[in-house]
């Protein structure tokens, strides 16, 4: 019995001891895990702050482009207001030149009694404030004769030989041309030298 006793405290001082040990242990287990409780509370709130960051960066850059985007309708805004405005009178000038065209044609017939002399210089007089009225809006004939072809105020119909003109120069007008400040309302039907 005494073996069995002897055993028995052996055994008791190491069951004793085996409760502080696991107190200690569960002690740092909680260090430990209060540790990486706070090691994740860390790295959840760096990864907010990150995706605050990301939310904020992407909103400024939304903004950004909406301003570029506004500056830019503006823009062409106002270069649209500024060419209507410039090219007002664009559709009204196309219209008007048929009438002037026939007032040309009209004005080179040789009057024989005193009464169309009377009508055609009624006519010249009208065709003058005519264009003098479309001089004032900016439009003004594209001159021709003698020049270089330019495709883009002249319109080839014909062509002829003559040596003594420039090759690929104008030889004659058949149709006048005009422009509106600097567009082209109507190109100058010509003959063109070869």
């Amino acid at each position: 019995m005494l073996e069995v006793a002897s055993v028995a405290e052996e055994q008791k001082p190491l069951t004793e001891e085996k409760p502080i040990d696991q107190t200690a242990s569960s002690e740092e287990e909680n260090g430990s895990v209060e540790m990486e409780e706070t090691i994740i509370e860390e790295v959840i709130e760096e990864s907010k702050e990150e995706q605050l960051q990301k939310q904020l960066d992407e909103s400024e850059n939304r903004y950004l482009r909406l301003l570029a985007d506004f500056d830019n309708f503006r823009r062409r805004a106002n270069l649209d207001r500024e060419a209507l405005e410039k090219y007002r009178a664009q559709k009204l000038v196309t219209e008007l030149l048929p009438v002037l065209d026939n007032f040309e044609r009209a004005l080179q017939v040789t009057p024989e009694h005193d009464e169309t002399k009377s009508v055609l210089q009624g006519m010249e007089m009208v065709y003058k404030t005519l264009v003098t009225a479309l001089e004032g809006e900016g439009v003004e004939t594209i001159e021709t004769v003698g020049k270089p072809f330019d495709p883009t105020v002249h319109q080839a119909v014909m062509t002829d030989s003559d040596e003594s003109a420039e090759p690929n120069s104008v030889l004659a007008e058949l149709q006048k041309g005009y422009k509106l400040k600097d567009r082209v309302i109507r190109p100058s039907m010509v003959k063109v030298n070869q």
